[in-house]
């Protein structure tokens, strides 16, 4: 199984891995907030997760780690 971890605390709540996630199981947190004042992404079904890294690659902050 895939582990997909965020930097949430360097994330800016771009959404672009939300966008990209072929499996459409990301999303922007909907009640945190980090030290940025933003939103940050999170995962809500790891299970259905594939490893493709799109997340991680689409991030343009490099807040996204992704392990098979």
């Amino acid at each position: 199984m895939a582990s997909v971890k965020f930097n949430e605390e360097m994330c800016k709540g771009c959404g672009l891995c939300v966008t990209f996630c072929p499996k459409q199981i990301l999303r922007m947190a909907p009640v945190r907030i980090n030290a940025k004042g933003y939103h940050p992404a999170e995962c809500i079904d790891l299970e259905k997760c594939i490893g493709c890294a799109s997340c991680a690659r689409m991030c343009p902050d490099v807040v996204i780690t992704v392990e098979r």
